[in-house]
């Protein structure tokens, strides 16, 4: 299998990501793998769509360092693929990281992967629905029983409304974003500090504010979803909760969270399956929910995270089983001779 795994550039990778766990996985089982930056493709004048990548040079890796060790050195094997000759391209370039910088960048890339759909290339997460999924109103799409009360404004007094109508407590973030950048949480002792708040988070655009969930001080759960269903291997779902350090209340990891093991709970998995089909029907192959409670905090269907702890924490090889299903997804498309569209083939 030729797999590709576009990011935002290679040298931003770190060894917990889950890209890097996926792709020395697929290194190991002998398939052709290749990193490629956002800035890194070609429109040819023929038509094909081509992209100068980095390859890896070794046949087998022990983990996460290792590989990522080599993809970054000085010395890193680089080469330009026919991005249109590929079987898969997984798409797992974070839209946040680009923010005042290279807003041009993740835009770009959803087009470039929208081409190599079109020229029979298995796109994951499909790029036409991603591109309507790239920021948190996508969240509000799906059933009201699942989702917190939420406004999207940009009016301070709006958002002040909002949380007063809610005890002076909840949740502002940017409506465009992931890892925990810009989020606050606000409660009434805090209203001395709100207009700042709402003032750092309004910089970058929409606002998004949210009821604050009580039973998100006990952390939140990330569930991994795989073809609109929870992952599961030997019995085990790549799932685990994240707790706050204590200090900040975000439990995100790059925000300095800590992880332990858990079993989804029936809430847990009522949402999983409400939210399935919507997940189904815009080809989310691989999609992380964030849950508190009985409540979904937010849907990741960017660049989800949590395979590297998820595999970590249970022993399961979550990433292998991954490389499995594309396998399967390969051979479908193969056998259909390019009749089945990406979106269906995203999730059979």
């Amino acid at each position: 299998m030729k797999l590709a795994f576009v990011v935002n550039r290679v040298e931003t990778e770190k060894s917990n990501y889950s890209t890097v766990r996926i792709a020395w996985n697929a290194v190991n089982a002998g398939h052709e793998v290749a990193l490629i930056g956002l800035a890194d493709f070609v429109y040819e004048s023929c038509g094909a769509l081509a992209a100068s990548a980095t390859l890896p040079r070794h046949r087998r890796y022990a983990g996460d360092h290792e590989f990522l060790d080599d993809v970054q050195s000085r010395n890193a094997r680089r080469a330009r693929i026919s991005v249109s000759a590929l079987d898969v391209l997984l798409l797992r370039s974070d839209p946040a990281e680009e923010l005042g910088t290279r807003d041009w960048a993740s835009t770009s890339g959803l087009l470039f992967a929208q081409l190599a759909a079109a020229q029979g290339v298995i796109v994951l997460n499909d790029p036409t629905h991603l591109t309507d999924a790239a920021n948190k109103t996508y969240f509000q799409h799906f059933p009201e029983t699942v989702r917190p009360h939420t406004c999207i404004t940009r009016d301070v007094a709006e958002i002040k409304a909002f949380l007063g109508a809610f005890g002076n407590r909840g949740v502002i973030k940017p409506l465009q974003g992931s890892g925990g950048r810009g989020v606050f949480i606000v409660g009434p002792e805090d209203q001395a500090n709100v207009n700042q708040m709402i003032e750092a988070v309004l910089r970058d655009g929409y606002a998004l504010v949210q009821e604050y969930l009580p039973r998100a001080a006990e952390g939140d759960l990330r569930l991994v979803m795989l073809n609109g269903r929870p992952l599961q291997v030997e019995g085990k779902y790549a799932c685990f909760r994240r707790r706050s350090n204590g200090q900040d209340g975000r439990s995100n990891i790059s925000a300095g969270g800590s992880i332990e093991l858990a079993e989804p709970d029936a809430d847990a998995l009522r949402i999983a399956e409400i939210v399935g089909p919507k997940l189904v029907r815009d080809g989310m192959y691989l999609v992380g929910l964030d849950i508190a409670g009985d409540k979904l905090m937010e849907i990741n269907v960017d660049t989800p995270g949590g395979i590297t702890m998820a595999e970590d924490l249970t022993g399961a090889p979550f990433s292998r089983h991954i490389l499995v299903d594309l396998e399967h997804k390969v051979r479908l498309k193969g056998y259909y001779d390019g009749r089945i569209d990406n979106v269906t083939l995203a999730i059979l």
